[in-house]
């Protein structure tokens, strides 16, 4: 009698069967997440400007009297990092709303001293300060910047005391502008001697946003 030998003919094809259908789970499956780079912390606190709580005051001597008179702030924000005192942003000021509160006087100085039809607005853009600025309450520091008056680029630096609080904040900030040597018209005429250096005062007031 003739008994047939059994062989693993017929296995292998299964085995086969079985590495490709594990080849083919596993090129389906999802692949592992890329990791995600984290964005850096920044510590840049950004101080609006209200113009409606901001004014600009300026005294310059003369041989008769101190001429007192005002600008009008257009808008500004200034951001900074109280770590480095990198500052950036800048403060635009509305040249066309300067009043001595005399009638003459102001249109001399619109006219032939700030030609503010052809300069309305001067812009100080601040770019570094000097010393430390408290999150919260007062602090006396430098502030470096680039004011642009009567087209023309000039670095100053100006005194400024701050008052933060958690969402608002204050300021005063102070500065000489030699106008003369700067290219502006002397006023002065033989009876009345106007000194060459014009002292201005900001007061400064707005919303605050700290990094959170």
């Amino acid at each position: 009698m003739y008994f047939p030998l059994r062989t693993s003919v017929h296995k292998a094809p299964l085995a086969i069967v079985s590495i490709l259908a594990i080849a083919v789970l596993l090129s389906a499956a999802p692949a592992p997440p890329t990791p995600q780079t984290a964005k850096p912390a920044t510590s840049e606190i950004q101080l609006s400007l209200d113009p409606a709580q901001s004014k600009l005051n300026w005294t310059v001597d003369t041989t008769l009297h101190l001429v007192h008179g005002t600008f009008n702030i257009k808008q500004g924000i200034v951001r900074f990092d109280p770590d480095s005192g990198k500052a950036s942003g800048e403060i635009i000021v509305l040249v066309t709303s300067g009043d001595t509160g005399n009638s003459s006087r102001d249109e001399k100085m619109h006219k032939e001293v700030m030609q503010s039809s052809k300069y309305p607005d001067a812009i100080f853009k601040p770019t570094q300060i000097e010393g430390h600025v408290a999150r919260t309450g007062p602090s006396d520091v430098k502030l470096r910047g680039t004011l642009t008056l009567h087209g023309a680029d000039h670095d100053i630096v100006a005194l400024v005391h701050a008052d933060l609080s958690a969402d608002h904040w204050t300021a005063t900030a102070k500065f000489e502008i030699p106008f003369i040597q700067w290219g502006l018209k002397d006023p002065s005429n033989f009876l009345l001697k106007v000194k060459p250096t014009v002292n201005l005062e900001l007061q400064l007031s707005g919303p605050l946003t700290q990094p959170k």
